[in-house]
């Protein structure tokens, strides 16, 4: 029988192989049309499917199971928060894109505000999605190094070069067009492996469902809403702030947003994101489930992990081989969708929204080609770079710090596209530099004097995105002329010229 050290990284690159060969076929004749958008022509349903493992990477499929031990079930206030915000990006921001047939979403801000609010939005895009995107990574690579890779010799620094240039492989020619395929197979493969690990921990606790279900209840792994207000985890907190961070990072994400408008038609793209939307409440579901099967079983054999350490250790060290390597694959899909993505829409949005590849038509099609792929690279070096600083600093938890991340750079686009959509007023000049950088700024301080102003309990949640689209919008606003008066300025101006 094959050792099993060889197989795991066997099995890795049998998985590349196959993506590769996806990204070989889907890849034929690519243009920039293709890497950006699809050509238009993605299939709404894959898009839906694919839309999973890009959401829920590998971040769900290590840390959420291992909150539930802690917590109960109050990441699922956020979840239900996720499920409403999906409809506002459905019916409020995806019609706006498909109206003035972007390709960078941020481009609308370039109508409605002024160049500069534009390129501060694909800017913040550009910072969040970065950081975003290499916590996952760090998270993935260093769960996959703890449990398979070390015990076999191989050093930390070669893991994520390896797996870098693997997603490097796939994704340099085919872009969009290619991850809508990948993502696909890779949601696939990761819903497999959560569903044969909930199996196998139910068959090795000996108990049914109604027993187990009982069991995490008497043990308070099922509660679900959290009444302490002063909490982060509070239910309005939860939902307000769920709903808000779909809407920032899904609805004004490139990300996420280049995979939709890659449909043909608007209505298409409506039904992928309601699907996913319902889809994604019983994914996240199944996933607490098998956080309460993790803790049961962990707590009848006496054992205690780390949250980030329970599924792993438990499936690697009590299960079989073989669920193990279904762990593994699954961690792999979980790792590769939060990346790939990542680094195609970073690409594309450096391209069109800082080197302005729609706006002149200067370069040729051979010269935008070879400068989107140095891009490309020069994106995935970074990455790399920053997986080792979070490997060499970081403290906090995984899921926290995404989300902290999330609130003060996506606040700001939050105000931005809130302004432009609900108000008519025009901004005055050179303002929007203040604002996006004042915002952030005036949250750090509301967060570190919060018990001065709130009281000494109270902690700021994921009500931080809300409030930093708020002030944003306000400060906006304080800063901004009606239409009709902006109107004459401009004749007054044109006349003095």
């Amino acid at each position: 029988m094959l050792d099993f050290k060889i197989l795991i990284p066997l099995i890795l690159i049998v998985y590349f192989v196959a993506l590769f060969i996806v990204a070989r076929v889907t890849s034929k004749n690519a243009n920039s049309a293709s890497f950006y958008a699809g050509n238009k022509q993605s299939p709404w349903y894959l898009v839906a499917f694919g839309m999973i493992g890009t959401s829920l990477s590998g971040v769900t499929f290590v840390s959420v199971p291992g909150s539930v031990g802690a917590n109960g079930w109050s990441y699922y206030q956020l979840v239900i928060g996720f499920f409403l915000g999906y409809f506002a990006v459905a019916y409020i921001l995806l019609p706006l894109y498909y109206r003035y047939n972007l390709t960078s979403i941020y481009t609308y801000l370039s109508h409605r505000l002024g160049f500069s609010a534009y390129q501060w939005g694909a800017g913040y895009f550009i910072l969040s999605r970065t950081l975003g995107a290499t916590v996952r990574l760090y998270l993935v690579i260093n769960v996959m190094q703890t449990f398979v890779f070390e015990e076999i010799g191989i050093p930390f620094w070669l893991t994520t070069l390896v797996i870098m240039l693997m997603i490097i492989a796939y994704t340099l020619k085919g872009g969009v067009k290619t991850i809508v395929w990948t993502d696909t197979l890779q949601t696939t493969f990761m819903l497999l492996a959560l569903v044969v690990c909930i199996f196998a921990i139910q068959s090795a606790l000996h108990l049914d469902w109604s027993s187990i279900w009982n069991n995490m209840k008497d043990q308070g792994m099922t509660k679900l809403w959290e009444t302490d207000v002063n909490k982060k985890s509070y239910f309005l907190k939860h939902i307000l702030g769920g709903a808000f961070i779909t809407i920032a990072m899904t609805g004004l994400d490139q990300e996420m947003m280049q995979k939709n408008i890659s449909v043909k038609t608007l209505k298409d793209a409506q039904k992928n994101m309601v699907t996913f939307s319902f889809v994604l409440l019983l994914v996240n579901a199944l996933f607490m489930f098998l956080g309460g099967l993790l803790y049961l079983y962990a707590n009848k054999n006496g054992w205690q992990y780390a949250p980030d350490d329970v599924f792993p250790s438990i499936v690697q060290t009590h299960l079989s081989k073989g669920i193990f390597l279904i762990f593994i694959i699954g961690l792999i899909s979980a790792l590769f969708p939060s990346v790939d993505g990542a680094i195609t829409a970073l690409t594309s949005s450096f391209c069109i929204d800082i080197l302005g590849f729609e706006r002149s038509d200067s370069k040729s099609e051979a010269e935008k080609t070879r400068l989107r792929k140095i891009i490309h690279l020069s994106f995935a070096a970074l990455f790399i770079i920053l997986v080792f600083i979070f490997k060499a600093v970081n403290s906090k938890t995984i899921v926290d710090l995404i989300f902290l991340i999330a609130g003060y750079t996506y606040g700001p686009l939050l105000g931005l596209f809130a302004f432009g959509i609900f108000t008519k007023r025009i901004l005055k000049k050179n303002i929007v530099p203040v604002v996006c950088l004042v915002s952030p700024l005036l949250c750090y301080l509301l967060d570190l004097f919060s018990p001065e102003l709130f009281g000494q309990h109270y902690k700021i949640g994921n009500e931080m995105l809300i409030i930093n689209g708020a002030i944003t919008f306000a400060l906006l606003y304080l800063f901004s002329t009606k239409t009709e008066l902006a109107n004459e300025i401009s004749q007054v101006e044109i006349l003095n010229k």
